[in-house]
């Protein structure tokens, strides 16, 4: 179970999002609108998850997944949007996004889409160092 945070502008988005992770087994102990403060604020519960609707996918949208990312460096930030064009997922992922969430939200693909991030993530924490110095 991750402890969880939503952020989205829309409060309906936000409380639907948030019945899908709870009723999926995670532990979400935040919500907050996208300002500074509801930032603030949702870093400040050192989350494990972040899932985020920026609202724009302009310069002041990427400028609130670098806030994040230097507050939460080791949480998985998934974006949540209902428009992801190319461009912006490409952009995304450039960030360091580790996955997406399509408005309307699917309860299945959002706890799949979570559990293969996790998943990927362990696996390349799991992976040895492969320096090529075996010779000890």
């Amino acid at each position: 179970m991750l402890k969880v945070v939503v952020i989205d502008a829309n409060a309906i988005s936000r409380n639907l999002l948030t019945s899908v992770l709870v009723n999926g087994g995670h532990n979400v102990v935040g919500g907050s609108n996208t300002s500074s403060a509801g930032l603030a604020n949702m870093i400040k519960l050192q989350p494990q998850l972040v899932c985020i609707d920026i609202d724009t996918p302009d310069d002041e949208g990427f400028a609130r997944l670098d806030t994040l990312r230097n507050g939460l460096p080791k949480a998985l930030i998934f974006l949540v949007s209902g428009k992801m064009e190319p461009s912006f997922l490409q952009r995304a992922v450039e960030w360091g996004v580790h996955g997406f969430i399509v408005k309307p939200f699917n309860a299945v693909t959002v706890l799949a889409g979570i559990r293969n991030a996790i998943i990927k993530v362990a696996k390349q924490h799991k992976q040895p160092n492969t320096s090529g110095n075996d010779n000890a």
